[in-house]
């Protein structure tokens, strides 16, 4: 079952394995014709993902202001298949698919409906404050590996 925006909380929520964040197009995200401009289906996918920890338990903040490190992009591959336009009200789906010590993997799609626009595999690596990869913290796997577990 695909979620509509309007019967989302405002963080999104889990649908079994999924999140499902939602999101309205604005006429700030838009190019001139009223469509998506293409680097904001970017930062849509980033504050899905973002939802999808805290909402998974995963306090990213506490970790950094501890010192202990965060995410950084490491791999990303993105594929467009129609646009979103002015007033759209999508869905980001966000799923686990890859867990190792120091980075996750992230199927992403931005739906309108059932209608799949943009998806994305997007591999974050934990690193320390210096950029340096770090293993994850061990809650942060357990809970990982229970989603992944949940999925199979």
């Amino acid at each position: 079952m695909t979620a509509t925006v309007d019967n989302l909380p405002l963080e999104g929520r889990f649908e079994g394995v999924e999140h499902h964040f939602p999101l309205r197009v604005y006429f700030e995200d838009t190019d001139l014709s009223g469509v998506v401009y293409h680097a904001n289906y970017l930062r849509y996918m980033e504050r899905a993902r973002s939802a999808m920890l805290r909402a998974a338990g995963i306090d990213q903040r506490a970790v950094f202001e501890a010192g202990e490190g965060v995410y950084a992009i490491r791999d990303l591959a993105i594929r467009f298949a129609a646009p979103a336009r002015l007033d759209d009200t999508l869905t980001v789906v966000s799923r686990l698919v890859t867990l190792r010590a120091a980075a996750v993997v992230i199927h992403q799609q931005v739906m309108r409906g059932t209608l799949v626009l943009t998806q994305a595999t997007v591999e974050a690596a934990f690193v320390t404050p210096s950029g340096r990869p770090r293993r994850q913290p061990s809650d942060w796997m357990a809970t990982f590996e229970r989603l992944l577990s949940q999925g199979e």
